[in-house]
């Protein structure tokens, strides 16, 4: 009985009434304070982990997962390939040139990054193909001249398939006539739609017409490779690095796109931090209410010692009463924070519908919802907080309580 003693009480002392009360306002506040600090910071990490994942799945549409290359070119990239494949991890490979142009209509002229890929190997690298609106990446013919490019590129020039598009390069042409910038004539032979910002910037064309373009004779930029796991591309470059030859340099996905991705770690860190002082304003609450606790149940705790039960078993009653509003606080936090994280997509979906208004446009966003991703480690991690907390609150006026002498409680009661 002794054992239980503390738990008894201290959950009856939940559901009691107080003589005072702002006790039991104080009460209910750390536990509305506990409950919406959990949900908060469960929902919106959630959200946030839902726009990394889109972001990362969306770039890996268009982007390598490793490339290697070489500042002066690679000519035998045949066998530079197979010799990757030899590398746990390395799937398969395909030859790229890159460089920087204009690209231009009659409408106005962007900036672009072109990529010369071999359609029949491309799609063992990239996805990129099945993100064809219009088109196909096959019908990229060495000698035609074709371009594949993204649909907001397209909408930018106001060109659609079959049109032409002048590709013009930052070098320059010596002629009798005089000097002119040098360019060629493409014909748009597909449009594709990623659903990021790529699509504004990014052109393919075969990588035969590439190298006659960029003038690199038979060499090529690289060989992109495709990896088992995208995630384990760091270790895997590294594998590559140390067995390459000299003037040749393997690289992750990860070192384009890193910053892009430490920005999105550092927001969450941030965002995680300012959310985590609802709990931990929640938990001062608990700290207030348990003080004014002890004071309101001094002749409860004067009787009690009086009876004998230890001054230990006096705290933890307190500590009880405290921990149990703090966990039920994060047990409520927990099944409401999942539940909207869970169904936050449909809930602002059905929202926009009801007012009318889209929040998320996809030529802005490039997303058509907003994207959630529930991560089990997180909903621990953050339980693990909000309890703590709240054990950690209800160590000193357990303490203090404890200290409480039978007979001058029942002196000053009196």
């Amino acid at each position: 009985m002794t054992t239980n003693l503390p738990f008894f009480i201290g959950l009856r002392y939940i559901r009691s009434r107080r003589k005072n009360g702002f006790v039991s306002f104080i009460s209910l506040l750390s536990f509305v304070a506990m409950a919406l600090g959990v949900t908060a910071l469960i929902l919106v990490l959630s959200v946030m982990n839902g726009f990394d994942y889109e972001i990362r799945q969306r770039i890996l549409n268009v982007v390598a997962h490793a490339a290697i290359f070489n500042e002066d070119g690679v000519r035998n990239w045949q066998q530079l390939g197979a010799d990757a494949t030899l590398v746990r991890g390395v799937e398969a490979f395909a030859p790229y040139v890159e460089g920087y142009g204009l690209l231009s209509s009659d409408a106005q002229g962007q900036g672009v990054l072109i990529q010369g890929i071999d359609p029949l190997l491309e799609d063992a690298v990239s996805p990129i193909s099945e993100h064809m609106m219009v088109g196909e990446m096959a019908i990229l013919q060495p000698g035609e001249y074709g371009i594949v490019i993204g649909h907001l590129l397209a909408r930018s020039l106001g060109v659609i398939r079959g049109d032409y598009v002048v590709l013009s390069l930052p070098e320059l042409n010596v002629t009798p006539a005089g000097i002119f910038p040098r360019y060629k004539r493409f014909r748009v032979f597909g449009v594709f739609q990623v659903g990021a910002q790529v699509d504004s910037g990014l052109a393919f064309v075969h990588y035969r017409d590439a190298q006659k373009l960029f003038r690199t004779g038979d060499a090529v930029t690289g060989v992109r490779l495709r990896l088992a796991d995208p995630f384990d591309a760091g270790d895997i470059v590294a594998a590559l690095n140390d067995n390459m030859d000299p003037g040749f340099k393997a690289k992750a996905w990860t070192e384009d796109m890193g910053n892009l991705f430490q920005a999105i770690e550092l927001e969450k860190k941030v965002v995680s931090l300012l959310l985590a002082a609802i709990i931990a304003v929640a938990a001062f609450n608990i700290i207030a209410s348990l003080i004014l606790m002890v004071a309101d149940k001094r002749q409860d705790i004067a009787v009690l010692r009086t009876l004998g039960v230890e001054a230990g078993t006096i705290s933890r009653i307190f500590m009880v009463q405290g921990s149990a509003v703090g966990a039920f606080g994060v047990l409520c936090g927990v099944i409401f924070g999942s539940l909207l994280a869970l169904w936050i997509g449909d809930i602002v979906h059905w929202a926009e519908y009801a007012v009318g208004f889209r929040v998320f446009d996809p030529d802005v966003y490039f997303i058509s919802q907003l994207p959630s991703r529930l991560l089990w480690q997180d909903v621990l991690m953050i339980s693990g907080l909000g309890f703590g907390l709240s054990l950690l609150a209800t160590l000193y006026p357990s303490y203090r309580a404890g200290q409480i002498l039978p007979a001058e409680a029942l002196r000053y009661d009196h």
